[in-house]
């Protein structure tokens, strides 16, 4: 596609930095370069030079890339430039460069969006750079790095296949009285069907994992007042995220922290003491932490063990580590096999040990980041559609072969749909409004 406007943003990090990059995509780059470098660069060689406004004024020094299109990025002329990373140079030169007619800002993931729309790269790649930009750890990055490529190689795999399928049964209905045209149909074509069925089931089995892996390992802090909840979510923290007082009632809103164990992401969250005796503002904190405990995928359930106190209305499924807490001022002996474990934030016993509990849990649900899964809700809502016309055509009768063909047609239809080869405009501009700017 031949855009008629040029777009601009830093791409790279924060400011400050060592080393900023603008980014410059459309049929202004040439004319861009020519004025702030004095000339037009060789393709795809750093080149170190001043740059300058139209009046000559020099802006800053540092280098260039240029990338004449097609063979760019985003598939037009772009050219990145190399500057020092202060915010007056970065605001002057982006002033600069949309002084120039045709050019103006980019708004989020648009450099991306134009890749897309010129064939640079599908859907899912596009989805999977913008897992690799916000990556947080290890995980995060195998996974975004491997859907950049195998994740989409599955679904042109099974489209294809259910093109096949359909093309065998149209041209069974259209020539076959011809010798070339297989007769048994439903021993080949229907049997890779069901099997893509089951393939696509157990594909989409794997989607919590994704979660976990994007989105991190869900850690729910539960117990009674002063039953030390704050106190492990700053020990585990390593910094003071949370406020600590004697007074019961202390936290009465949900502080999160995220950590990196092994690799895999985890959100620890703390909560209000659980009571039944509490003022109105305190209630609604513990209504949250009872919300919060139903989403979570291990509850950490801290028990004063000079005080222990039950807690009630807590329900969920997730998994449970009983947790004795500031066994440095409370005898531990005839406590058996009550607790997972048994800690004290004041002297750091057992609290490695919990740590290491809590990785262990979080690495066995994240499974494999190299395994091929799906990575969005979207491609799971399409995925079902697929395999409910998939199934659709099993079901249909024998003798309605146009009937079973439609089906396998809106099978196709809905893999398509998830690469990007047949997609709605608002369906983009939800997509690639969630990037980053610059990308």
């Amino acid at each position: 596609m031949i855009f008629q406007d040029s777009i601009v943003a830093l791409s790279s990090g924060r400011l400050p930095s060592g080393v900023a990059v603008v980014r410059l995509s459309g049929p202004a780059t040439r004319q861009v370069l020519e004025v702030i470098c004095g000339r037009l660069p060789q393709p795809r060689l750093a080149q170190f030079g001043t740059f300058r406004r139209a009046d000559g004024t020099p802006l800053d020094a540092g280098l260039t890339l240029f990338f004449p299109g097609p063979n760019s990025f985003t598939g037009e002329d772009m050219v990145e430039f190399h500057v020092h990373g202060g915010r007056a140079v970065v605001a002057a030169m982006l002033e600069a460069i949309v002084g120039f007619d045709g050019v103006r800002h980019a708004e989020p993931g648009e450099f991306t969006r134009r890749a897309f729309l010129n064939g640079k790269v599908d859907l899912l790649k596009a989805e999977a750079l913008a897992d690799l930009v916000t990556a947080e750890t290890e995980s995060q990055r195998r996974f975004a790095l491997l859907n950049s490529g195998a994740q989409s190689a599955l679904y042109t795999d099974w489209r294809q296949r259910l093109i096949f399928a359909r093309a065998m049964i149209e041209a069974e209905m259209d020539f076959s009285d011809e010798a070339d045209v297989p007769g048994a149909v439903g021993s080949t074509v229907w049997a890779d069907v069901q099997k893509m069925i089951s393939e696509i089931g157990a594909h989409m089995d794997g989607y919590r994992q994704a979660e976990i892996i994007r989105d991190g390992y869900d850690v729910v802090i539960l117990g009674a007042p002063n039953a030390g909840k704050s106190s492990l979510l700053n020990a585990l923290a390593r910094r003071d995220a949370a406020i600590v007082t004697d007074e019961p009632g202390t936290t009465r809103d949900l502080v999160e922290v995220v950590l990196d164990l092994d690799g895999v992401k985890v959100r620890l969250t703390d909560t209000a003491g659980i009571r039944e005796e509490a003022g109105r503002v305190e209630q609604i904190g513990i209504d949250r932490a009872r919300d919060r405990a139903r989403g979570a995928d291990l509850i950490l359930h801290l028990v004063d063990l000079n005080d222990p106190q039950a807690i009630t209305g807590v329900s969920t499924e997730a998994r449970r580590l009983m947790v004795g807490t500031k066994s440095d001022i409370a005898p531990c002996s005839g406590l058996g096999s009550t607790y997972d474990h048994i800690i004290s934030v004041t002297s750091g016993s057992g609290v490695n040990e919990l740590l290491d509990s809590i990785g262990d849990y979080a690495a066995e649900a994240a499974g494999n980041a190299s395994d091929i899964l799906p990575s969005r809700q979207r491609h799971i809502e399409l995925l079902r559609k697929t395999s409910d016309f998939m199934k659709a055509a099993l079901e249909a009768p024998s003798e309605a072969a146009e009937i079973k063909a439609e089906y396998l047609r809106l099978a196709a239809d809905q893999l398509g749909r998830i690469s990007g080869a047949i997609d709605p405009e608002d369906l983009l501009d939800v997509i690639f409004s969630q990037f980053c700017i610059g990308k």
